[in-house]
């Protein structure tokens, strides 16, 4: 697990600029999505390409956040990251090179590298979200703006890996598309806690309200409890 650690003055930035920490004191579940990005084999379990041990410690937290919103009547979105032999992502490989190739390669469907990490609890009514880009949101990556308008769904809670990257990018968009956005310290991952923390500060400035689980849990659990809309899987 990440050591957080988020610069006082960052705090203190944030609270001068809006008279409190948080933007946002409560949710509505019926309302509220989390957005679980990238929790792969290929970027998780041991072995792959692009295995993050830290991934592995968020998963109870992801677990935990998933069955508290289901209870409350929200609804829990697993984004997997996929790759497109017959399209591929230039600009990509320019960054990534021969490394990048090979995580293409296990992030195409039906590879063990594109399914969601087993220790993952997943449900009936669970969305299944393909993207591929590093945004869920960005024209062309994923129809997760159009699932989540159809249920009417305004306020998005981000948990995954990796931070720096394709959470903090899906975060960024969310929130240029006037979602609410909470974006979760200790069930994100990142390669060092540097590059996990950069990103909680400027969520923090810009983005997000930026929370712990249990600070999650707590707003979920004081929601009162909504009627479940079953959704489709994909």
């Amino acid at each position: 697990m990440h050591r957080i650690n988020l610069a006082p003055d960052v705090i203190d930035r944030a609270v001068a600029r809006r008279g409190r920490l948080h933007v946002y004191e409560t949710l509505d579940p019926a309302r509220t999505a989390l957005l679980v990005v990238d929790l792969q084999n290929g970027f998780v379990a041991p072995g792959f390409p692009a295995e993050l041990p830290s991934a592995r410690a968020i998963v109870g937290n992801v677990n935990r956040l998933a069955r508290a919103l289901r209870r409350a009547g929200g609804h829990v979105c697993w984004i997997q990251h996929t790759a497109q032999p017959d399209a591929p992502w230039a600009r990509f490989g320019e960054f990534a090179a021969g490394w990048g190739r090979r995580l293409d390669e296990v992030l195409r469907p039906g590879e063990a590298g594109h399914a969601l990490y087993p220790e993952l609890e997943c449900a009936a009514g669970d969305e299944y979200v393909r993207k591929t880009r590093f945004s869920a949101f960005i024209q062309g990556s994923s129809d997760l703006h159009e699932r989540l308008a159809a249920r009417g769904v305004d306020t998005v809670i981000v948990t995954g890996t990796v931070t720096n990257v394709c959470c903090e990018s899906t975060a960024r968009d969310a929130m240029m598309l006037d979602y609410k956005v909470h974006f979760v310290a200790d069930a994100n991952a990142a390669r060092t806690d540097e590059e996990h923390n950069t990103t909680l500060a400027n969520m923090l400035l810009w983005f997000a309200d930026v929370r712990s689980t249990q600070e999650l849990m707590t707003l979920i659990e004081a929601a009162p409890v909504s009627h479940v809309v079953s959704g489709r899987g994909a």
